[in-house]
């Protein structure tokens, strides 16, 4: 297969894990070969840290690079709609960091721009790509699990003013958002993975935390398409940083609670992993669903390795991507229904189509 030669774009502390955590861990399949940032000594320092042998401090020039099969837009958010348009124009394939676009308009603009392009786009959810969580879907996609019944995730992270001492941090204009966008929808992305879309959204949003733009506390209501329900709880005021995650279903309810097992915190990032406790209805059940559990291979590659390499792996068979465009419209469609919710003191039925008020974006005006 052939190896694909990177450039990063934008060599902030994400491009780091995208270096460390995807590229640099796949050498067989991606050559890192250019680190690209408006601020040139910032490009070298990261050049320098991740051995890239060369630095570009203009998008444009990494775009009109032959060599050059991949952008790994790593951003601000404001700025990933636009890059991604130039970079298939220019015929280059693109992962491209959540949140993915501004709007569901953007979103349905690059859905049409890659249907008629050479170039693939993956917008990045790494969480996903854990063994536990792996895992899980094996059993829901068995039909083990039975019908699903309610479903509850909470984020419950910690920010401070430190976090956002980061200048494009907590305004609309460039971070397009808070908790929801940044922190708590790799949650949201995981729970749509398992269960499937929302047709119906209610919910609530404030700033409750830190004296930022965005939302740093939500709460939403959701009816799923398979008829369960799901509670959603996201702050950035928790003193001790928890994720949980609750499925339940006919036959087994599946858990997660960092707050409950050795290094927590650290944890709280990571609810892909194998730390999930399995309930069954019967032992009989039980042993069932173990069985599908064991199936899925251990990996212990890093997440970002996970998706990067199934990414390389699409291009090649000419596949699907692990992550599709699909899927981050599905992630930004949830946030469009609870700002408009809170807006409006409504629930939102789904799919939201180019006639609601907020397809155009959710961002004051």
């Amino acid at each position: 297969m052939k190896r694909l030669r990177v450039a990063i774009v934008g060599c902030g502390w994400v491009a780091g894990s995208h270096a460390s955590e995807g590229h640099l861990a796949l050498p067989a399949q991606f050559d890192l070969a250019v680190a690209c940032d408006i601020d040139p000594s910032r490009a070298t320092a990261f050049a320098v840290q991740y051995g890239i042998a060369e630095t570009e401090t203009s998008f444009d020039a990494v775009l009109a690079r032959p060599d050059i099969d991949v952008v790994d837009i790593c951003t601000p958010p404001s700025l990933h709609f636009p890059m991604t348009m130039a970079a298939m124009r220019a015929g280059k394939h693109v992962i491209c960091e959540k949140p993915f676009v501004a709007s569901l308009a953007m979103a349905d603009q690059v859905i049409a721009a890659q249907k008629t392009s050479p170039a693939r786009v993956m917008p990045i959810f790494q969480y996903r790509f854990g063994t536990g969580i792996e895992q899980v879907k094996a059993v829901i996609d068995s039909g083990l699990a039975g019908r699903g019944y309610v479903h509850a995730i909470e984020t419950a992270w910690k920010r401070g003013p430190d976090y956002y001492q980061v200048v494009w941090r907590g305004k609309f204009a460039t971070e397009l958002g808070g908790v929801l966008l940044t922190q708590s929808i790799h949650m949201h992305d995981m729970m749509m993975y398992l269960v499937g879309p929302a047709t119906a959204v209610a919910g609530f949003k404030t700033t409750r935390v830190n004296p930022i733009e965005v939302e740093d506390c939500a709460v939403a209501s959701l009816r799923m398409a398979d008829g369960s329900l799901v509670s959603l709880t996201a702050t950035l005021g928790s003193q001790l940083q928890i994720t949980r995650m609750r499925f339940c279903f006919e036959n087994v309810t599946f858990e997660i609670d960092t707050g409950r097992v050795e290094g927590g915190p650290d944890l709280a990032g990571r609810p892909g992993d194998p730390i999930w406790t399995m309930i069954p209805k019967t032992p009989e059940i039980g042993a069932a669903i173990q069985a599908v559990m064991d199936q899925v291979v251990p990996d212990p590659a890093p997440r970002f390795a996970r998706q990067f390499r199934r990414f390389h792996q699409a291009l090649h068979d000419g596949t699907a991507l692990p992550v599709t465009l699909e899927d981050a419209r599905r992630s930004l469609e949830l946030i469009t229904a609870v700002f408009y919710a809170n807006e409006t003191n409504t629930a939102v039925m789904l799919p939201i189509t180019n006639e609601h008020p907020m397809y155009e974006g959710w961002t004051p005006k």
